[in-house]
């Protein structure tokens, strides 16, 4: 047996999550924003953050690239090192929602498997998964970081879109065509959803 197993309790905290939102005027939760590279998640995400901060919303953004500078520097791109990816993206969003902070998660996290798997984690209404929802096509155009052509030189392998699928969610909470919207309407959307679903995070 492992030192999981036989070691290692789990220690509750001593403030409640009804103390924290109290303190913070409102309840932590999760909002997922998934989709292709280049379908707008990181700056959605900054936008999102910086209207929820505006509004003196404790919230903080983990962007799926960053956390591969640290976090997950230890992982590649096999689907095996992706669903680890995303699991480790899970935990620590958890962490944050334990503190009683709006989480504003940006990555990729192409299978639902893993998706749902974190969704598990959270108490129901706490994870509000978005599908930021662009073509292919529109994704290339843009390919802010390169990473399209590369892709397509065979620089890059199990590339998420053009070597790696990427499976679109079934039942998102929210569906955006960012294809077809600016950053400030899919911002509105989502601001919209998190304010007025019963349940959400900031349901008044």
């Amino acid at each position: 047996m492992g030192n999981h197993e036989t070691n290692i309790t789990w220690q509750q905290s001593v403030i409640s999550p009804e103390n924290r939102m109290a303190l913070n005027g409102h309840r932590g939760g999760v909002i997922w924003l998934t989709g292709l590279s280049g379908s707008g998640k990181t700056t959605i995400a900054n936008e999102l953050e910086r209207r929820l901060f505006h509004e003196q919303i404790h919230t903080f953004t983990l962007d799926g690239d960053n956390l591969r500078h640290g976090l997950n520097s230890d992982l590649g791109f096999t689907q095996a090192d992706r669903a680890e990816n995303v699991r480790r993206l899970g935990e620590v969003a958890k962490l944050f929602v334990d503190a009683g902070l709006i989480v504003i998660v940006a990555a990729i996290s192409p299978f639902r498997i893993d998706r749902e798997k974190v969704r598990a984690m959270f108490s129901h209404g706490l994870f509000t998964e978005v599908f930021l929802a662009c073509s292919l096509e529109v994704c290339e155009q843009r390919d802010p970081k390169g990473l399209y052509k590369r892709a397509r030189a065979a620089e890059l392998l199990e590339f998420t879109g053009i070597s790696s699928p990427y499976e679109e969610p079934l039942h998102p909470e929210l569906t955006i065509r960012t294809d077809e919207l600016s950053i400030e309407a899919a911002a509105d959307l989502i601001w919209e959803a998190v304010v007025t679903w019963p349940n959400t995070p900031l349901a008044r």
